[in-house]
């Protein structure tokens, strides 16, 4: 069962690794290229997570606000 799970995350990691982040797509509002000045995946990936969690806090919060009224 062990074995499975492992397997699974490392298909996961895989799959991560091997779709690129396009940091223009993803900060489109930035007038220069973010794929030159960071172009190492670490760095992409941290700004991507970044992001991501970003946007679950902001619904969380909004759902907060809903809640109240």
């Amino acid at each position: 069962m062990e074995e499975k799970d492992q397997q699974i995350q490392k298909i996961d990691q895989e799959g991560e690794k091997k779709r690129e982040i396009d940091l223009n797509v993803l900060f489109p509002e930035k007038g220069y290229d973010l794929n030159r000045l960071f172009p190492d995946e670490g760095t992409k990936r941290l700004l991507y997570e970044l992001r991501r969690n970003k946007r679950d806090i902001d619904r969380f919060i909004k759902s907060l606000h809903v809640e109240e009224e």
